[in-house]
């Protein structure tokens, strides 16, 4: 009789499994060995930044920094990693950073609770980069504030870091018309459209994002003063932005399928 397979052990070794064997198969150990000595900043703890730092985490990255400000509030659980109705009014710094812990026990984790604006992104994230040892390998954009986001895209092309930034999943349906491109070559996005013009007009030459080409989809009626009051979310737009953010992150740190285009 066929002898069950001792848990934690691959078949046909007696070696234990561990948590980056799967990755190793498609990074290498050279790849992983990259991710494990990188250190990343994720802006942002929400519904793409959540998901984005899980998967960061869950890729071996092993100094993860995150900064947000907020607490987990009751409409966050339908697409946010870190919300759950026993999480519900914890910050999510702390909700988060216990999260990557538990997934990755040997991941270094900077978490600051603090909001991000224009006048203290500089001095924020140069804190973060002393208490991460060194210079970041990469910031994840994450954040709602427009303004912000311009700042950040200005300051990383001065200072040279590489920068991803998340753009609107509020309002949108459809996973299929997500891109990653160049600012400059977005379109049939509103936030984009923005961020584009104002890149433009402060001499940002590059800027990577994440976007979507879908029109945008709302079913609550205007106000009275013209708003349309809070943006609707699906459960997994966000996720899946972050996701696909983690992705390419993890492309670019690893060296793995960073210039690989995508076949029909």
């Amino acid at each position: 009789m066929d002898q069950p397979i001792p848990a934690g052990a691959e078949a046909g070794t007696d070696t234990p499994e561990t948590a980056s064997d799967r990755l190793e198969i498609i990074m290498g150990k050279e790849g992983v060995a990259r991710l494990e000595a990188s250190r990343v900043l994720v802006l942002g703890c929400g519904g793409v930044g959540s998901s984005c730092v899980e998967a960061l985490a869950r890729g071996r990255v092993g100094t993860l920094a995150i900064v947000d400000k907020d607490v987990v509030a009751p409409s966050n659980i339908n697409r946010q990693a870190i919300a759950f109705t026993s999480t519900v009014g914890r910050r999510k710094i702390d909700v988060m950073a216990a999260m990557i812990s538990d997934i990755n026990p040997a991941c270094t984790v900077i978490a600051r609770d603090a909001f991000v604006l224009p006048d203290n992104l500089e001095a924020t994230i140069d804190a973060v980069r002393d208490a991460c040892g060194g210079e970041l390998d990469c910031i994840v954009d994450a954040i709602d504030t427009v303004s912000t986001k311009i700042a950040l895209a200005e300051l990383a092309e001065r200072r040279g870091w590489r920068l991803i930034s998340s753009m609107g999943a509020a309002n949108k349906l459809m996973p299929d018309a997500l891109r990653i491109a160049d600012i400059y070559e977005t379109s049939r996005d509103a936030l984009s459209r923005i961020v584009r013009k104002e890149c433009r007009r402060r001499g940002v030459r590059h800027l990577t994002v994440l976007y979507s080409t879908e029109e945008a989809v709302c079913h609550v009626p205007r106000q009275p003063d013209g708003s349309r009051g809070a943006l609707g979310t699906a459960s997994y737009m966000p996720p899946i932005m972050g996701q696909m953010i983690a992705g390419w992150v993890i492309r670019q740190l690893s060296g793995v399928g960073a210039d690989a285009t995508p076949t029909e």
